[in-house]
């Protein structure tokens, strides 16, 4: 046999001995994380089961058993947590409150990046939540993380704009990896122009098939998609990961955006999965390949769980050490008085009866937008204010959310369609006494459940849904369906998100430029009073129901 003969015969046995061979390819996966590190509440000052110093005790155990875990996160990172704004607002303005203090050296990094460096992330999806700060301060976090930045359909149309990296490609035991990130278009709806100049957005679908089709015959023997957007089977604008799952290539989707958990879902032959947000749980992804006759790789099976963070897990002391001055000076700001209560007041019974607590959220919008109409949810119902001095802590707890305010102009038709989408947050009474039966719709949540003020007006538990508001009254009178009104809203609620799509395309005439937390914090340390009861402008009927709400549902 000649040398050629020789070499080929020698690929041949090669080839077939490594035929059979078995590779398993780990991803961890975490998502909106919101800015939060240390496993407590800031808003109660008490312990919590979620943040990246637990989630890095759950990484390092699951690299023991996989030493080559890829490990992803979805998006929303550098934006949410009290820790997190307050550093970004001193990298927007260039100050820290007065009696607040950093670190020199803690002062040019952001707090994520400096934590998600540490535990060796290879890859982060750029969340919608990366814009809220404007360009400036997204482009500060992605130049000290020392992992990529990807989204593979957002795309940089201005002349001084920096792409991101659309995939990341790794390759474990010999199988190639691709870990695809993809963003919710929605961005344009809910943000500032100033805040994404210089980028715009595909549909994530057509990025995907299109990234496919440059693969070519040289696609990666494993595709997954981490994806900043939740499942919506129907309407997958917002919410896309359903639609890309169904994507010819996509292997498996890691979403997330709509703060839920999934361990695994499948999409036909597409694993889904969910880790669930603030860093409460972290997604686990399986993959089992074995080597085929040539030496391609076929997957053999696939798995999704989720390792959650509970109150036993221990906080990892490198990630505490590093967060620690980001988290004192936090504490400083949040401890600082800001206002007076005077008298208690309780969030427990928000949702189901008017709540001074709530009516303040409202005093505050209707103060800045100066509409004709507030509409607002509560989104603490753990929150209790007492009375005497009101802490920075206690006036940011109204409004837990990055929110901006939006004032629309509207007509009463529209308002009262509102208000009948809030209420889907209730079950109709099953007997006319509403003595029996659930009340609350578990498939609508909470924070979603808007009340209005400005207006008064019933929820009548008795009818079906879309006939509940009864006796809406105007400036004494009843509203007219053609009424002209002014209505102030988040810019959530402004994008039409949550079936509040009656306000996606109405005028816009003034929105804030600081999120609503904030201008709660500066009217009411300008006021430096909450007020003492609500107006009592709504509420529940029948009484029934109403006591049931309170007594039992809470």
């Amino acid at each position: 046999m000649n040398y050629i003969g020789r070499l080929l015969s020698g690929v041949i046995l090669l080839a077939a001995g490594l035929a059979g061979e078995t590779v398993k390819v780990t991803i961890l996966a975490t998502t909106d994380l919101h800015g939060h590190i240390f496993p407590y509440d800031y808003f109660t000052q008490t312990p919590a089961a979620y943040g990246l110093a637990k989630i890095a005790t759950l990484v390092k155990q699951a690299r023991r058993e996989a030493p080559e875990a890829i490990l992803v996160d979805a998006g929303d990172t550098i934006q949410g947590s009290p820790l997190e704004s307050l550093y970004q607002a001193f990298r927007r303005t260039g100050k820290l409150p007065p009696g607040v203090t950093i670190p020199e050296r803690a002062l040019g990094i952001d707090p994520m990046m400096l934590v998600m460096n540490a535990m060796r992330y290879d890859a982060m999806v750029v969340g919608n939540h990366e814009f809220n700060y404007g360009v400036r301060n997204l482009e500060e976090a992605r130049r000290v993380a020392r992992f990529a930045w990807i989204s593979a359909n957002t795309l940089a149309s201005g002349p001084n704009t920096k792409g991101f990296v659309p995939y990341i490609e790794k390759t474990v035991g010999g199988v190639r990896v691709a870990v695809v990130g993809l963003t919710t278009p929605s961005i344009p709806a809910w943000e500032k122009p100033e805040n994404y100049r210089g980028y715009t957005w595909e549909a994530p679908v057509e990025a995907m098939k299109r990234l496919i089709a440059i693969w070519g015959k040289n696609k990666p023997d494993l595709v997954v998609v981490a994806a900043h957007g939740g499942i919506n089977k129907i309407d997958g604008r917002e919410n896309f990961a359903w639609q890309v799952g169904e994507v010819e290539g996509v292997d498996a989707v890691i979403f997330g955006h709509s703060h839920g958990e999934f361990a695994e879902l499948f999409n036909a032959n597409t694993l889904m999965v969910q880790p669930k947000n603030y860093g409460a749980s972290l997604g686990k992804v399986e993959f089992e390949f074995s080597r085929q006759e040539g030496g391609k790789w076929k997957m053999e099976s696939r798995r999704g769980t989720l390792l959650k963070v509970s109150a036993a897990t221990e906080a990892d002391e490198e990630i505490l050490s590093l967060g620690k001055p980001y988290h004192e000076a936090t504490e400083q700001y949040l401890s600082s008085p800001v206002a007076r209560a005077p008298v208690e007041l309780s969030a427990a019974n928000g949702r189901f009866e008017d709540s001074a607590l709530v009516d303040a959220i409202h005093e505050v919008q209707l103060h800045y937008t100066k509409a004709d109409v507030s509409l607002s949810a509560l989104f603490n119902p753990r929150l209790v204010v007492h009375a005497g001095p009101v802490t920075v802590r206690e006036a940011a707890a109204l409004y837990v959310y990055d929110n901006t305010l939006y004032k629309v102009e509207g007509t009463g038709k529209m308002l009262k369609a509102a208000l009948e989408n809030a209420a889907r947050f209730f079950e109709s009474c099953p007997t006319p006494a509403c003595d029996t039966g659930n009340l609350l719709n578990n498939n609508f949540a909470g924070f979603n459940y808007d009340m209005a003020e400005g207006v008064s007006y019933e929820v009548d538990l008795t009818r079906p849904v879309g006939e509940r508001i009864r006796q809406l009254m105007y400036r004494g009178k009843p509203l007219a369906m053609d009424e002209p009104l002014t209505i102030a809203v988040n810019s959530y609620r402004a994008a039409g998100s949550a079936g509040y799509d009656m306000f996606k395309d109405a005028k816009v005439v003034w929105q804030s430029t600081e999120a609503i937390r904030d201008l709660i914090i500066g009217y009411y340390g300008q006021k430096k009073l909450l007020p003492s009861q609500s107006s009592n402008n709504w509420r529940i009927v029948p009484a029934a129901a109403r006591e049931r709400l309170v007594k039992h549902e809470r």
